[in-house]
């Protein structure tokens, strides 16, 4: 006889998964004079997801969605009818219990990570280091991106049209460290615009050091081959031999690629009057794709991942404003790219997305980062082969 059914959830339909509650004060339609803001929250169901809080932030072009579970981690974005995401072999958002981030090989982290933007740190945010015994010292981009936030409120201001997700997410061990990071991601009612202000505080009595990294991550449909990365810098160099094998088309995109392993670059951006680097992925024809800017003040160093593997083994690229480049803490701080704050000390870290949804949009961007080159008569040093005092390992 044959065998009924009836389907609950599916694995990959995540959307299903969310269950909004209405009764929640951060259920909130607000009228500004420029047009209508609304902020949604809820929580998953079901699966490495349970208990996961989600908070969606929209106006009438645009939505993003906020994980506070997962350290205020942006998990995607939708305006224009374009989806900001990649496809993880990882089905998540992965609640933090389920995933060890100080497992013994230091890369635990990777269980959980499927998001649009995920921060690195707040200790460490590269690669693991262990001790001489073997012993796990730092995990693999460290913690923050697995530590749930708290005392979440939202502000708005309905002239400007202006609303903020705030939150706090501490990272702390008793007689080591203790790191408050208050984020605030903020939208406006007549732009796409997402934007990240985060401000760390040492809160010890004693000094401190910590890194940042921006994990920003993006796959098809704006990613597809012969995409393209347009950034304004003043070097750029491989990280290791094998990405060194493309270092003349280390801003150009394949499409998915059976087998294709992950080549890493690391640069120098240059910053506009403002202070503010531009990066921007588009698709091959200039149709639509993500801009970042960032303050190069506090965010020095950018990073690009390429991991141009086949969509259901990760197919994505990662634009990475950074502290400082990935390597393992020891190395970095050795260099003098970790960020030292006194007792009570705060370092300001803030980072602009902007979906592009036309091709106008993707020109303007363009010539923003034209004009950054031109202004400042920008000459591009580009290395063959991995700089040792930029890579771990170089002799």
């Amino acid at each position: 006889m044959p065998t009924e059914s009836i389907v609950l959830r599916t694995t990959d339909d995540r959307e299903q998964r969310i269950e909004w509650d209405e009764s929640s004060p951060l259920h909130l339609t607000i009228e500004t004079r420029v047009g209508e803001l609304t902020i949604r929250s809820g929580v998953f169901r079901g699966g490495v997801s349970e208990g996961v809080e989600i908070i969606r932030m929209a106006n009438s072009r645009m939505h993003v969605d906020i994980l506070p579970t997962r350290g205020m981690s942006i998990w995607r974005m939708q305006a224009g009818g374009i989806r900001y995401q990649w496809q993880s072999p990882v089905v998540g958002p992965v609640h933090p219990n389920y995933v060890d981030v100080s497992e013994p090989s230091g890369l635990g982290w990777l269980s959980g990570f499927d998001e649009l933007v995920a921060r690195c740190g707040l200790e460490s945010n590269g690669a693991p280091e262990h001790d001489a015994s073997g012993r796990l010292v730092y995990p693999l981009h460290g913690h923050i991106a697995n530590t749930p936030a708290d005392a979440i409120s939202v502000e708005f201001d309905e002239a400007s049209g202006r609303a903020e997700l705030v939150a706090e997410t501490i990272e702390a061990k008793l007689f080591f460290k203790r790191l408050r990071m208050r984020t605030r991601v903020r939208i406006h009612a007549d732009r796409d615009d997402v934007e990240l202000l985060d401000d760390v505080t040492n809160e010890l009595s004693t000094p401190a050091s910590m890194q940042m990294l921006y994990h920003i991550n993006l796959g098809s449909p704006v990613l597809g081959k012969d995409a393209r990365l347009n950034v304004a810098v003043e070097e750029v160099a491989p990280r290791d031999d094998h990405a060194a094998e493309e270092i003349d088309r280390w801003e150009r995109f394949d499409g998915p690629t059976s087998g294709y392993q992950e080549r890493v670059y690391f640069a120098k951006p240059c910053a506009d009057e403002s202070g503010m680097a531009h990066a921007m992925i588009a698709d091959a024809k200039g149709a639509r794709g993500l801009s970042v800017r960032f303050k190069t003040s506090t965010l020095p160093w950018f990073v690009l991942w390429k991991n141009c593997a086949e969509i259901d083994d990760g197919y994505v690229a990662g634009m990475e404003p950074s502290t400082n480049f990935p390597n393992p803490r020891s190395f970095e701080h050795e260099r003098g790219r970790t960020v030292n704050l006194g007792p009570g000390e705060t370092e300001s870290f803030r980072v602009t997305l902007s979906p592009l949804t036309t091709a106008e949009a993707v020109q303007q961007a363009d010539e923003s980062i034209r004009k950054i080159r031109e202004d400042q008569s920008i000459e591009v040093s580009t290395s063959q082969t991995p700089r040792p005092e930029w890579s771990v390992g170089v002799q």
